[in-house]
């Protein structure tokens, strides 16, 4: 099972890392403009994956403030709901709402993975 939750762990961790690096990157009006959110709002989601994605490995990693993991997991979770809940509510792209959903149920799974089957 620790083998499980590793490689959906270092899996998680690159789909956030490239999913918020974009965001960070791309231009705020641009991110507005496709999103119609707050620029600032998809920023700071931005840097929130960015961070989850270092805390889903890192304490692993460095065998240190490894209860950071469940949290890490639980925080992306939450974003990954919002996402699913955003995206649904768009009647064109209702059917793209399956991607952050399967998301957040692996995040679910590393946070319920690592808080309670492989605790570290």
């Amino acid at each position: 099972m620790k083998y499980i939750l590793w490689i959906l762990q270092i899996l998680l961790a690159l789909v956030f890392l490239f999913a918020g690096t974009a965001k960070l990157l791309m231009p705020t009006q641009a991110l507005e403009e496709q999103a119609h959110m707050s620029g600032v709002f998809l920023k700071a989601i931005s840097v929130a994956e960015i961070l989850g994605a270092l805390g889903l490995v890192l304490p692993g990693l460095f065998r240190t403030r490894q209860g950071l993991t469940p949290l890490a997991a639980l925080g992306l979770l939450i974003i990954m709901i919002g996402a699913t809940v955003v995206t649904l509510r768009i009647p064109s792209q209702a059917s793209l709402a399956f991607f952050p959903a399967i998301i957040g149920i692996l995040a679910a799974f590393v946070a319920y993975g690592r808080w309670r089957l492989v605790p570290r």
